[in-house]
């Protein structure tokens, strides 16, 4: 029988995202692992692999499509000894791309629309049996966030996506319908209004018309504007500032840096390394948060997850937003190798070729605006961290020692928490900690 090829959710939070190159034309044979196409999401470009074994019957989706939804059938093989012709007509039972529309010039408020009655039956309950083999449940994670958040028993839905997946419009339209149970566990939702932001209109109604633009949202700043409401609006945020000298840190560097080896490249003879301050930070963060383990953590409702070692999450700006790579058990990683290790994530960040698990998860994360001049700033938490430290720029300052004034080098840094995870006292003691790597760095060394 045809075998549907679906739009593959390259991420936990990925909805739709762009066919960018088919690496396969109508009537190539296929088998598991080949590499059949590009997908570009808000992040990332990602290689797409065959799971199944047969003939590209048909491209569903032409080459260039943007706004696919995750499970929307991209192409349909034949089976072995099967028909192509035959299978590209019989094919495409699961849900079509829906692609997106160019935005219309003026700015309407978006109205809800009815679920297919096809669909509806289609999605909802088969003898109350959830979709699931040798009694587990398959549904991907945002159909079961969905389900709970609506009160929705996801095991009784029958999922439309491959071998039987409950996915999100499989929720919807059970949702639309009103067929499915009610999970038992689930709260009643709260009676009260969420506050509403302004509408596009109404935000539009403000200015003169002619006086501006409309610049159409890319997928990577809807993820990014999505994130930030998610923060602000689930972890209550605290903060934590505090100065550190940093005159020691600035002559290891120069030290060390003076001591790189040279190896030889097309370019000549280059050194080995070349760090910087941001470099010496995520070290200091990284050991910060192996001596002090318990704000080394991420919350959920049901436990505290404990991680057993520091992978840091460098913000890197791009075109159109930023992302944060990161640097996998940082605590255990010397100078040289945090360096050269950021140097490449950060360039092939703005070429948009990180893979998901080089900028997903992490324990923690740093953004330096230090180098645009910034003095001091407070950093939204980025989930699921527990902190995350904003790091200002390095100046020359009045401080006191012993009673006398004199110049140094100093950075102002402030520690943003999670408080249902990190109390006030352990932010302090992570914050403090982090200070004695960057006031005596020999201490990274050894």
């Amino acid at each position: 029988m045809p075998i549907n090829i679906t739009m593959p959710a390259l991420s936990p939070t990925m909805e739709e995202g762009n066919l960018a190159k088919w690496l396969v034309k109508e009537g190539d044979q296929v088998s598991p692992g080949d590499v059949i196409a590009e997908i570009e999401t808000d992040k990332a470009t990602m290689e797409v692999e065959a799971v199944d074994e047969g003939t590209v019957a048909k491209l569903v989706v032409p080459a260039g499509t943007e706004g696919v939804k995750v499970n929307a059938v991209i192409a349909i093989l034949a089976g072995e000894g099967e028909d192509a012709g035959a299978a590209a007509k019989a094919g495409g039972d699961a849900p079509k791309a829906e692609v997106a529309a160019p935005a219309p010039a003026k700015v309407e408020e978006a109205k809800p629309q009815p679920a297919p009655v096809a669909q509806v039956a289609r999605a909802v309950v088969a003898n109350g049996k959830p979709a699931s083999q040798e009694g587990r449940m398959f549904a991907s994670p945002l159909a079961r966030r969905i389900a709970k958040d609506a009160g929705v028993d996801i095991a009784a839905i029958k999922g439309t996506g491959p071998r039987g997946r409950v996915v999100k419009a499989d929720v919807e339209t059970a949702i639309a319908g009103g067929g499915a149970k009610a999970a038992p566990s689930v709260a009643p939702a709260a009676t009260a209004p969420a506050p509403k932001a302004m509408s596009d209109e109404q935000v539009l109604k403000l200015f003169e018309e002619g006086s501006y633009e409309l610049i159409p949202h890319d997928g990577m700043r809807k993820t990014i504007a999505r994130r930030l409401v998610e923060a602000k609006s689930t972890i209550p945020h605290f903060y934590l500032t505090l100065d550190c000298e940093i005159d020691a840190l600035l002559a290891l560097r120069t030290q060390l840096n003076a001591a790189a080896p040279t190896r030889k490249t097309d370019k000549g003879d280059v050194p080995a390394y070349k760090l910087s301050v941001n470099d010496m930070i995520i070290k200091a963060m990284a050991l910060a948060l192996r001596d002090v383990p318990t704000a080394n953590v991420s919350w959920t409702e049901s436990a505290m997850v404990q991680h057993k070692h520091s992978d840091v999450g460098v913000a890197v700006s791009i075109p159109g937003g930023l992302i944060t790579p990161i640097v996998r058990k940082a605590d255990e990683k010397s100078l040289s190798t945090i360096s050269n290790e950021m140097k490449d994530l950060a360039a092939r960040a703005r070429e948009r070729k990180l893979k998901p698990e080089e900028y997903q998860g992490g324990t923690t994360a740093v953004s330096n605006l230090g180098m645009f001049g910034i003095k001091d700033f407070a950093a939204v938490i980025n989930p699921p961290h527990a902190t995350i430290l904003a790091v200002g720029a390095g100046e020359e300052r009045a401080v006191v020692k012993n009673g006398e004034i004199r110049i140094g080098n100093v950075m102002s840094v402030t520690l943003s928490t999670d408080h249902r995870a990190v109390d006030g006292a352990l932010g302090a003691e992570l914050l403090a900690a982090f200070k004695r790597y960057i006031e005596n760095p020999m201490g990274m060394l050894v």
